[in-house]
């Protein structure tokens, strides 16, 4: 049933914001890598895009590319589709779970991940999920046909990558709206400080040096970015309209919730995030500017 409480502002967003490490943490975990060496998948890169298209099934380079985005299609080239002729998509599936539950084992405690509220947090996103729309919303949709976990921490991971995928998706209309290609959009987002910074998008996207700063000369040349490669006002506006975009088109499961439902998911995520942080789960050098 949905809720006609109103939601305040950027309630979703913030929600999805403490939402989301708990379902990207694994991408950084040794447990991935080494239950992606297990299937014979070596290499880093390839795990991660192996793991993360899953859900669509064995698909190609183009589709990998155009629903990540802002990979260079050479680097997704590189390793798909031969990673499916190591393994399956199902085998990738079955594997990414036994390294989300060993990893989040690690990291918060058995205890946690046993608690009344891991158990009420998987409750709510589940529910905030049901909002979710499958239309022009590739990633989302195809982990959406995925199976609920029964363990109540599988289970909200499961539900914070519905989120998360659903928020994406939406936010690649955003971009594509706003004229910015690939490049162009994580430049502008490393610029606002909360992106990735320039050494992590050089080691895991694709795009050479040269490709980076060419993208900061067609921003300067839209006055987007001023000579020192900071967001000028123009720049803080387009991404302050993107996320404002974002939120319009990702409304559905945050109304759907509620904003009682809102405010305690985004509680019990973020006490779950901060203990994800503190025990280091994401390396400190992927952000920042520099």
């Amino acid at each position: 049933m949905t809720s006609s409480s109103a939601l305040p502002d950027k309630a979703g967003r913030h929600c999805q914001q403490v939402l989301n490490p708990f379902h990207s943490a694994h991408y950084f975990a040794p447990e991935l890598s080494a239950e992606m060496a297990a299937l014979g998948v070596e290499d880093g890169r390839a795990g991660y895009f192996a793991s993360r298209s899953a859900p669509m099934g064995a698909v190609g380079p183009g589709t990998v590319a155009a629903a990540f985005f802002s990979f260079k299609y050479e680097l997704v080239a590189r390793h798909v589709p031969q990673v499916w002729t190591v393994t399956t998509p199902q085998a990738v599936l079955d594997a990414r779970l036994r390294a989300v539950d060993a990893t989040l084992r690690r990291l918060l405690g058995d205890e946690a991940l046993a608690s009344p509220e891991m158990a009420e947090a998987a409750r709510l996103a589940l529910r905030a999920a049901e909002g979710c729309s499958r239309a022009f919303r590739p990633l989302y949709a195809a982990h959406a046909d995925l199976p609920v976990p029964d363990a109540p921490h599988l289970a909200y991971w499961h539900a914070a990558s519905l989120l998360r995928e659903h928020r994406g998706d939406g936010h690649l209309v955003a971009l594509v709206e706003a004229e910015l290609d690939p490049v162009e959009a994580l430049v502008t987002h490393t610029a606002t400080g909360r992106g990735m910074s320039y050494r992590g998008l050089l080691a895991t996207r694709g795009w050479s040096q040269e490709e980076l700063a060419a993208a900061q000369e067609r921003l300067r040349g839209r006055g987007l970015l001023d000579a020192g490669n900071e967001l000028t006002a123009a720049g803080v506006e387009l991404r302050k309209d993107l996320e404002r975009t974002t939120d319009r088109l990702d409304r559905g499961p945050y109304e759907h919730l509620g904003a009682a439902g809102v405010a305690r998911l985004t509680e019990l995520a973020g006490g779950f995030t901060t203990r994800l942080m503190a025990a280091g789960a994401f390396p400190a050098e992927m952000f920042g500017k520099e």
